[in-house]
């Protein structure tokens, strides 16, 4: 097992831009991968377990669990202890031909494999120097202000108005909003506390007067107990619900591009940049650990492009 993870180094190598042009027409395929294996396919014997024990979100155990049956279903009639470095390199190399998986989702299976052989297996750290592939440079897709006004103004329901209104006034996460309690609203202070985020890091937000008189609103209506927004079933607000409504109005606003509940907060932290708000406010506003995650956000600015004229102005 001292050469198990080598092979892996290999992926750093690869012309993932010529990988992406051969195989331009497998894209379509994504959307019909055959996933029926994963009920059927048992993980080892700790592996849930330990994910659980060591705190991981319930995000990264469905992520991890399904990946790694993947790779348990494709090494079905093998020992997983007898799997080589190149087998799993080339293992992945045929998800990236077929499916052409994102650099993304690339890392989290290497993940959940490591998550395996390092953590339940417990074996040595060095082993699993694995060089991973270069990170995509993929700006976020934001919407205008009038197009969010537009949505809001479309969304007829209470709830889901409200519930919109908070993801965009306070730049959340889907997850954040959905474990949000009627407690962590400070009406005296103005601030929302948002518990256990990603990182499992606490922050406050600001909570504007437009939101808290929607909330006032929403509370009186709905009469909340202990989640913020409850299902109708109970307990916390369905997070694909959330995606749903958020589709539904957007149709009704008119507005065909894809839309998708984070790009109510990239809106927020782009539509913060646009009127002069410091990126340091807005790093801490949106729980990130460093200032080059939010500085993707100036690439995104209008107003950056419009302080400066454009020579072609001058020729026509």
């Amino acid at each position: 097992m001292g050469r198990f993870f080598e092979g892996l180094k290999d992926l750093a190598y690869i012309d993932y831009a010529a990988l992406k042009i051969k195989t331009k027409p497998m894209v379509l395929q994504k959307a019909s991968r055959d996933y029926s294996h994963r009920s059927s396919t048992e993980l080892p014997k700790g592996y849930i377990e330990l994910l659980k024990q060591k705190r991981y979100s319930q995000s990264t155990q469905k992520t991890y669990s399904a990946y790694f049956k993947d790779f348990v279903h494709y090494f079905s009639e093998r020992d997983l202890n007898e799997v080589s470095g190149d087998e799993i390199n080339a293992y992945l190399l045929a998800l990236i031909n077929k499916w052409d998986i994102t650099t993304s989702e690339q890392n989290q299976r290497i993940n959940s494999i490591k998550f395996y052989y390092e953590k339940v297996l417990r074996k040595a750290r060095q082993v699993y120097e694995i060089e991973r592939p270069r990170k995509e440079k993929i700006l976020p897709d934001i919407l205008s202000k009038e197009e969010v006004g537009a949505i809001l103004k479309a969304t007829e329901n209470l709830k889901h108005k409200t519930l919109l209104s908070a993801i965009y006034s306070c730049g959340l996460r889907r997850s954040e909003l959905v474990n949000l309690k009627v407690k962590d609203v400070d009406s005296k202070r103005m601030m929302i506390k948002i518990s256990g985020a990603k990182g499992k890091k606490d922050r406050y937000v600001q909570l504007s007067e437009g939101l808290l008189k929607l909330l006032r609103q929403y509370h009186r209506e709905y009469k909340p107990g202990f989640w913020l927004f409850e299902g109708q079933k109970g307990g916390p607000y369905s997070p694909e619900n959330i995606s749903i409504l958020l589709k539904t109005a957007a149709q009704k606003a008119g507005i065909t591009k894809r839309v998708h509940p984070h790009m109510l907060r990239h809106s927020f932290a782009t539509h913060q940049l646009e009127q002069g708000v410091d990126i340091r406010f807005i790093q801490a506003w949106l729980g990130h650990d460093s200032l080059k995650t939010t500085q993707r956000y100036t690439h995104v600015t209008e107003h950056n492009f419009k302080n400066f004229k454009n020579p072609l102005d001058e020729l026509l």
